[in-house]
């Protein structure tokens, strides 16, 4: 699993032009699903992902997590972080899970930071979505259950 997690002041997800899903203060987090990813994956990342200390404390430092200041987490499936471009220029995603793995993985993940007293707010699994967001600082991290050491 992959996730590109974001720093924002707000969030939002749109689809067919009608707003599905938003959130103030916290994390917009776009999730990719390799057909390689368990449980232990998902785990990992959701643990990971509210330990992260990315928010700013009393002293302007990077201290604090998502659980720390109360922040919301949007949460947005995207298959393409699962996108192979070692070779030409078309990516593949010959590695990305089939739908009902990802979705399922997705869910799981969402329930996970839920289980760690996060918001969770979701896009829309296998939509086209249009998702806006105030990036805040900016900060973005880029985590990876199989390239991080466990």
């Amino acid at each position: 699993m992959k996730v590109v997690i974001q720093r924002v002041s707000s969030a939002s997800v749109s689809v067919k032009d009608e707003k599905i899903s938003s959130i103030r203060s916290g994390l917009l987090i776009f999730l990719g699903v390799t057909k390689e990813d368990v449980e232990k994956d998902s785990d990992y990342l959701a643990n990971k992902t509210a330990g992260l200390r990315i928010f700013k404390d009393d002293n302007q430092n990077m201290n604090l997590s998502i659980q720390d200041v109360g922040g919301e987490a949007l949460v947005v499936s995207q298959f393409t972080l699962c996108a192979d471009t070692r070779k030409g220029r078309r990516p593949s995603f010959v590695d990305a899970a089939e739908p009902i793995l990802a979705e399922n993985m997705y869910d799981l993940y969402c329930q996970k930071l839920q289980l760690l007293n996060i918001p969770v707010s979701r896009g829309k699994f296998g939509s086209m979505m249009d998702v806006k967001l105030t990036n805040n600082g900016p900060v973005t991290i880029i985590l990876d259950s199989r390239g991080d050491e466990k």
